[in-house]
């Protein structure tokens, strides 16, 4: 046969080859491993959701209390007076707020419903950090009567609390918040004094000027989800800056500077292309810059026989955000007009709030046959904006598939609804792997709880059905008649 002889090979029937995620496919070689989860916290998946149903919240104490002593520990080492105030707004949940409280953080409350919850679990007031808006003069004279840290946000809270301490012949103790302008985030100039403006210098003057008023303190906070460290230090500056000018031409001397809060999570902010492991500083690099401002800023109060002031940070998403994941279920799939595959859920962004703002993470708790391909993500709500993953690369879902939501424990379990769906279980996975409810699961009595039936709509549909309809129409037609002009005669 002649070398350049061409040779038929023997012909084969296609065929298709089924791909385990993880295998090589067209979108690269995942490992098993990383691409299921199991398990959550030490946790079975499936023993989880066999004993307390779906969708399920699944927290971790063991986490909780690590990442807080992380926290603690990057600022206290750099910067020896140091507070952390629990930000309720990012989850009120009791558990989780009794062992931040037990590992040594205050309450950072904004209302009085934060407030009354605080001194509920047990908080001293004086441990309460009391910040927001919306301070009516009930709660006001609650937290002045049992010695709450006050942050005033503006004049007409700061005329109030004066008139309560007058009216008492007390000084109040407070702190200013402030806003300003850094160059690195937004101005979120809502809420608390202007700097810029001359609003903050004015309102300190109007402290100075009370006999019943004491300025101790100052607050601002300068953004959420906040990824540029040196945003924070031009914070330190600008307050230190402030704090020099007012006790320089005032009798006054601040004890605490608070920061707010604003860092982030390990969680994928949507529009961010990025991992997040590639995007978010480590809390080391945060503390580092802040401490090292806060230092350099206060200098001159060691040189003149004083000591520095206690910072105050209020972080809560960096705090909780990885030590909660969702469970939810796969119900059914479909495939949309454009021949996008579809998979609905039985967890909606009625329970997942931050599925507007983030792309979480989601795993399957087990491999799944089949090559990933271009998935929806849909929750159970009547609602075309119920989408809990516009898009994700998954291999096919079937009917009972479950999927694990991660990070999930900032915001969503206080600002969740009850919309269409009861709102689910959340557990907790203790320090001894311990698994126990530290919410219940809504039913039809909670729902209903709080409604009030009149007694004539006790029966919806009564014996009598047109009944309350002629009355109706009775009434009308005698309002209608001539002569009659509603009045009494």
């Amino acid at each position: 046969m002649r070398a350049d002889t061409y040779v038929r090979k023997q012909w084969e029937p296609p065929y298709m080859q089924p791909h385990r995620l993880g295998e090589i496919n067209k979108f690269g070689n995942r490992g098993l491993r990383e691409d299921v989860t199991d398990s959550v916290f030490g946790v079975a998946v499936d023993d989880l959701v066999r004993r307390f149903g779906s969708p399920l919240f699944v927290t971790s104490e063991e986490r909780l209390r690590s990442n807080i002593r992380l926290i603690k520990k990057a600022f206290s080492t750099r910067y020896g007076k140091v507070i952390h105030g629990w930000s309720y707004k990012t989850n009120y949940l009791s558990a989780v707020c009794n062992i931040l409280h037990q590992e040594g953080s205050y309450a950072e409350v904004v209302s009085r419903f934060e407030y009354e919850k605080a001194r509920h679990l047990g908080v001293p007031a004086d441990r309460i950090i009391f910040n927001g808006p919306n301070k009516q003069r009930p709660i006001l004279e609650r937290a002045i009567t049992e010695g709450a840290r006050i942050h005033v946000d503006h004049l007409d809270e700061l005329k109030l609390i004066e008139t309560i301490a007058r009216e008492r012949n007390i000084v109040v103790p407070l702190s200013l918040r402030l806003n300003f302008d850094t160059g690195y985030t937004e101005l979120w100039s809502r809420f608390g004094f202007n700097i810029e403006s001359g609003q903050a210098h004015y309102a300190a003057r109007l402290i100075a000027l009370s006999q019943h008023l004491r300025l101790t303190g100052l607050h601002s906070h300068i953004g959420t989800f906040v990824l540029e460290p040196r945003a924070y230090a031009e914070q330190v500056r600008i307050m230190c800056k402030f704090m020099r000018e007012i006790e320089s031409s005032q009798d006054v001397e601040i004890d605490s500077l608070d920061l707010g809060g604003g860092f982030p999570s390990v969680n994928a902010l949507q529009r961010i292309y990025l991992p997040p492991e590639q995007v978010v500083p480590d809390i080391n690099e945060y503390a580092d810059v802040i401490c090292k401002a806060l230092l350099e800023e206060t200098q001159y109060r060691l040189q003149t026989g004083r000591q520095r002031p206690s910072l105050i940070i209020e972080s809560g998403r960096c705090v909780v955000d990885d030590a909660q994941v969702l469970i939810a279920t796969v119900v059914g799939t479909k495939r949309l007009h454009n021949g996008t595959r579809a998979a609905i859920l039985d967890a909606g962004t009625n329970v997942l709030f931050t599925g507007y703002w983030y792309n979480h993470d989601v795993k399957p708790s087990r491999p799944l046959i089949g090559a990933p391909e271009e998935t929806v993500l849909y929750g159970p709500l009547c609602m075309n904006i119920d989408v809990m993953r516009h898009t994700i690369q998954l291999p096919p879902l079937s009917p009972g598939d479950h999927l694990v939501f991660s990070p999930v424990g900032a915001y969503n379990n206080t600002q969740w609804m009850q919309f269409i769906e009861y709102r689910p279980s959340v557990v907790l996975v203790d320090c001894f792997d311990r698994v126990s409810i530290i919410r219940k699961g809504e039913d039809l009595d909670v729902m209903t709880g709080q409604d009030v039936l009149p007694d004539h709509l006790v029966e919806p549909f009564p014996e009598d059905r047109i009944t309350m309809p002629r009355v109706l129409r009775l009434r009308k037609a005698d309002d209608d008649a001539p002569g009659r002009s509603g009045g009494s005669a």
